[in-house]
């Protein structure tokens, strides 16, 4: 017997000296006989140190154990990738029944208390000959924790792992260095053979004209060479382009950009596929899909106008032709007899009242907007409660800011208000004079940078020549503002030259908090349509395109959340956001989820706190997805039995074949595993090593069991044995 939280000797004598003296004193006085003192003061003193002693936590283990005694679970990986045939000319999961049965059992078996236990979905007790490569996923981490629970309490000298290194759980969860040692044995080859592979495809954000879409996709050859790779884009099964891909080399990925145009209001899935080639090793990592979904509604923008001009009624014109927008629209005109100051306003009648005083007064009606366009704004032209709103309205909303024109950057403009912190570039609040437009070739001119070839704000052409051959036609500007560096994680998009010759930034974009803001430092760019031909659409495609981006990831009051990627089969967490209209989170609403599974039938589902916490507002269902497809769903929050608004989203189940992506041995992963838990890698035929070490764990893991000797009902009953003794002869003494 030992004990957890021991006392040194000298510290467990003055402790029980201590206990007796209390116990002395507690009866020296009372009127009783010689005989019944010293009894309550041993009772007393007995209990005392029951519990001194049960506080230190007296634990029963042996100092040593027989290796027979000790368990050695042996898990074998069945998920599909384990059907893969690299090893030795065999498919892995035939090499790892040849490894367990000729191996492993006849080496361990003598000497340790063995169990074969076969992992991929879940784990299960398994004969050899019952080991087929069929599940669908392999969990690893899920796996080592049931073994964990599954032996808790007995002594495990260590885990013998047979598998490829996969690990497609999804759940990231990084595996702790507790438990018994792992000894990870590699299944299969660490090349990849005649393979080709599509290793993603990735969507960015409807922002481009005409609602186009451009699509990332990266593949992947190996043993081939640098032969060309045949790649083919299908929408919806159909097929719409092929391309030949050279890749740099052997195994190196090369990336390609596709340019698609999505129909408009329904959701639509985008196919990478290459042709499956004659003993290609895993053929089923040839495809990858993406859904790229729409807008779920029209982004709505607040549009605000210092003074009329020709930069308006341009800009205007050009957003209002927009189908994915609308605009709501302020002009500051003047002042009337009165020193007032009056607006034009053009907006739908709902939200036309809260713009007569030429912006919205209350946080509510600004964060209906989804996007705010401050265009050569003063300073003075918005109150401070205003200003710390539309801050709020980027950082806390999620929504958009533009702010253009040089004279919006002047000492009268926004310079040294509460807004600058949200731009893209440090403007310092120093005065800046705007640089006119001189005979110097080039002042005024749009050149863009490597993140601007790049950004979607930026993209006039069908490529990145394209575009900057039609940025290099686009006109001088009539002025632009000197503004100062680009904030920590901001980018440049577009820079020009000054009257000076220096290069400063033009167009500037960043996230800020949970929104985006972007600067245009420029004047008169309505020069882009009237000095280029009719045809030339870049003034409306640029500025139609920069609002689409600041909107467009806006969130609405109840947002719904959706895995990135999913499998048939998988459990999915759908997650949903319930703000109010002001965007403060609701933690006290009824989350109903209607979702609708590609065959039509329709699920009801009641969503639950994701956290303990009352005040959070985020609210989570899991659902498990059975069928490949297109899967949609509908949340609406309801209070007092009243609607709090509704959100919906769309996702892709099925879109790639997680299991077989990858086809190599993901050594690393097993190594670190063997690392973390104090094991090591081991070879097939290292039995003897194996052996050797999992007989020198023994006595560890025979330690680590032990069994708590306080913790029992044995010492309570003890203690109301002694207590209640002590009571018993209280009251026959006459005490109470």
């Amino acid at each position: 017997m030992t004990f957890a939280n021991p006392l040194s000797p000298w510290a467990f004598a003055l402790v029980a000296a201590a206990a007796f003296a209390v116990a002395w004193m507690t009866y020296r006085r009372a009127p009783l006989s010689r005989g019944a003192r010293i009894v309550l003061t041993a009772l007393r003193y007995s209990t005392l140190l029951l519990l001194v002693l049960f506080l230190m936590r007296p634990v029963a283990r042996s100092s040593d154990g027989d290796a027979r005694d000790a368990i050695v679970p042996i898990l074998v990986d069945t998920s599909r990738s384990m059907s893969i045939q690299d090893a030795e000319g065999q498919r892995r999961i035939v090499r790892a029944r040849a490894i367990v049965a000729e191996t492993l059992l006849p080496a361990l078996s003598p000497k340790f208390r063995t169990e074969l236990l076969a992992y991929g979905d879940d784990l299960s007790a398994l004969p050899v000959d019952a080991l087929h490569a069929g599940a669908r996923r392999s969990d690893v981490s899920g796996a080592l924790r049931a073994v964990r629970d599954r032996y808790r309490g007995q002594p495990v000298a260590g885990i013998v792992l047979l598998s490829d290194g996969g690990d497609t759980s999804g759940t990231g969860e990084a595996i702790a260095g507790e438990g018994p040692p792992i000894f990870p044995v590699a299944v299969g080859s660490e090349t990849a053979g005649r393979d080709r592979e599509v290793l993603s495809v990735t969507s960015a954000e409807a922002v481009l004209d005409d609602s186009r879409v451009d699509l990332a996709a990266s593949v992947v050859g190996h043993g081939n060479g640098t032969a060309p790779l045949v790649v083919r884009l299908l929408e919806n099964g159909r097929p719409l382009e092929v391309r030949q891909l050279t890749p740099p080399g052997d195994g190196m990925p090369v990336q390609a950009r596709f340019r698609v145009a999505p129909d408009r209001g329904v959701p639509t899935i985008y196919t990478v596929e290459i042709p499956a080639a004659a003993g290609e090793l895993v053929p089923e990592n040839n495809t990858r899909s993406v859904l790229v979904q729409p807008p779920a509604r029209r982004r709505r923008l607040l549009l605000v106008e210092g003074a009329p001009g020709f930069e308006h009624s341009f800009l205007k014109r050009a957003l209002v032709s927009d189908s994915g927008l609308e605009v709501d629209s302020v002009v500051r005109k003047g002042r009337n007899e009165q020193g007032v100051d009056t607006f034009y306003v053009q907006a739908v009648r709902s939200r036309s009242g809260a713009l007569s005083s030429g912006y919205p007064q209350r946080v509510e009606d600004l964060f209906q907007y989804d996007a705010i366009v401050l265009a050569n704004v003063d300073g003075n032209q918005l109150g401070r409660a205003q200003l710390e709103a539309t801050r709020d309205f980027v950082g806390r909303r999620g929504g958009g800011l533009l702010v253009l024109g040089a004279h919006s950057f002047l000492r009268s403009g926004l310079v040294e208000t509460s807004i600058l912190e949200v731009l893209p570039l440090d403007i310092g609040g120093r005065s800046r004079a705007a640089v006119p437009a001189v005979a110097a070739r080039g002042t005024n001119r749009v050149a863009l940078t490597p993140s601007g070839e790049e950004h979607p704000v930026m993209q006039l052409g069908a490529g990145v020549d394209d575009t900057r051959k039609r940025w290099d036609a686009v006109p001088a500007l009539a002025s632009t503002a000197a503004l100062g560096d680009p904030r920590p994680g901001a980018s440049v998009l577009a820079i020009t030259t000054g009257a000076g010759g220096t290069a400063q930034p033009l167009v500037a974009v960043q996230r800020y908090g949970e929104g985006r803001s972007m600067i245009f430092a420029g004047e008169a760019a309505w020069r882009w349509r009237m000095m280029l031909p009719a045809a030339d659409r870049s003034y409306d495609t640029f500025w139609r395109q920069a609002i689409r981006w600041l909107a467009i990831a806006s969130p609405d009051p109840i947002s719904v959340s959706t895995p990135p990627a999913a499998s048939t089969g998988d459990s999915l967490p759908i997650r949903i956001t319930a703000r109010s209209p002001s965007f403060e989170l609701l933690g006290d609403v009824t989350v109903d989820v209607r979702l609708t599974p590609p065959d039509g039938r329709l699920h009801q589902l009641r969503a639950g706190r994701e956290t303990a916490s009352a005040s959070d507002g985020m609210y989570v269902v899991h659902y498990r997805a059975d069928q490949p497809g297109v899967y949609k769903v509908v949340a609406e929050a309801r209070r007092g039995g009243q609607s709090a608004g509704i959100g919906a989203a769309s996702f892709l189940v099925g879109g790639a074949d997680v299991e077989m992506t990858d086809p190599r041995v993901n050594e690393r992963l097993l190594q670190r595993l063997a690392q973390n838990s104090g094991g090591r890698m081991v070879a097939s035929g290292e039995t003897a090593i194996l052996a050797d070490a999992l007989r020198a764990a023994v006595p560890a893991a025979v330690l680590s069991v032990r069994r708590e000797l306080w913790h029992t009902g044995w010492s309570f009953a003890a203690i109301v044995l002694f207590l209640g003794a002590e009571w018993l002869v209280r009251r026959q003494g006459g005490m109470r």
